[in-house]
């Protein structure tokens, strides 16, 4: 008997080829689900919006995914209103649960608090105690990377989306923030699920970097885009996009998602420093930069943006990029 279909198994290329046209299709429903949260989300629609087979559609997403389709929507919707809620939104509690889909205040309550353990008042009550906490963990748990480093000769080897933090902190009174109007950008790029740090920084120089000098982009800028926060979102299902920035009539070759970089209104930080530090640089932005500036940040990305040719000092190790948070008034 003969077959219609293309030979797949032992056909190396051609499974990354197909993995590259699965990629695509999922981050379209990714991508969908994080902008209609606050409407219902329908197995048949995100199956069209993947170009799946809508009977098939919520197997291939579990098993792409590792968690079925609902748990997914739900867990963002917990997660975004969990981030809105400690970024310094004024937003009531009542209407971040109805802009993340949830029907009631009661509803959202109830889920909140089975999620992470605390009612969602007590959850933006407790943002301050709870970053200081956190940037406590992260700042034991590089120590021993820092030591190891100092035995040593590592300079250089860091990269975008190094998140970790280093034990040397990095003070407010470095960071010149300016709030400036940024313009839309046309993007392409590949997407890391996975944690930030390491993987994210290997994740640019295996696929990323060849990727752009394959396709002549060289000296383009580039942007590193966190969706997730790592200390909402487990680390194993963080968001990363790697991307560059491309011509307008750029099309891709299908094998890289094509999309926009929001334009607006951002607060810009310059960053120079050890890529390990670039973790408590965005802290020190949300903690202590972003509640005393009279902004608040809304449903936009915040990125990294860097020339790629002066990024990295190969002198000092030391990388530079700045850091943009979409903000709005209070």
């Amino acid at each position: 008997m003969t077959s219609n279909q293309p030979p797949f198994h032992g056909d190396a290329p051609l499974q990354r080829v197909a993995r590259a046209e699965y990629a695509l299709r999922m981050n379209r429903v990714l991508d969908y689900i994080d902008t209609h949260l606050d409407t219902p989300l329908e197995l048949s629609q995100l199956a069209d919006v993947a170009n799946f087979s809508r009977f098939h559609f919520h197997r291939i997403f579990a098993g792409w995914m590792g968690e079925t389709l609902g748990d997914y929507a739900r867990r963002r919707r917990l997660e975004v209103a969990a981030q809105r809620l400690s970024c310094g939104s004024g937003a009531s509690v009542l209407a971040t649960a109805l802009a993340c889909g949830f029907g009631s205040g009661e509803a959202f309550a109830r889920a909140f608090k089975l999620k992470f353990g605390c009612t969602p008042t007590a959850w933006r009550a407790g943002t301050p105690e709870r970053q200081t906490m956190q940037l406590a963990a992260l700042r034991a748990r590089q120590s021993n990377l820092d030591q190891a480093d100092s035995k040593h000769d590592q300079a250089g080897q860091g990269a975008p989306g190094d998140y970790g933090v280093s034990s040397q902190p990095h003070r407010k009174n470095d960071m010149q923030v300016r709030v400036i109007d940024l313009p839309q950008v046309r993007i392409a790029f590949h997407r890391h699920i996975g944690p930030y740090g390491a993987p994210a920084s290997e994740f640019w120089r295996d696929k990323m970097a060849p990727w752009i000098q394959s396709n002549g982009l060289e000296g383009r800028l580039c942007f590193g885009v966190g969706h997730d926060d790592p200390s909402v979102t487990s680390a194993d299902k963080c968001r990363y996009d790697a991307c560059v920035a491309v011509p307008d009539d750029f099309r891709g070759n299908g094998m890289v998602s094509v999309g926009t970089l929001p334009g607006g209104r951002y607060a810009v930080a310059q960053f120079k420093g050890r890529p390990a530090s670039i973790g408590e640089a965005w802290m020190t932005l949300m903690r202590e930069w972003l509640p005393s500036s009279g902004l608040q940040c809304d449903e936009r990305p915040c990125f990294e943006q860097f020339a790629p040719a002066s990024a990295l000092d190969p002198l000092t190790g030391e990388f530079s990029c700045e850091l943009c948070i979409p903000v709005r008034a209070l």
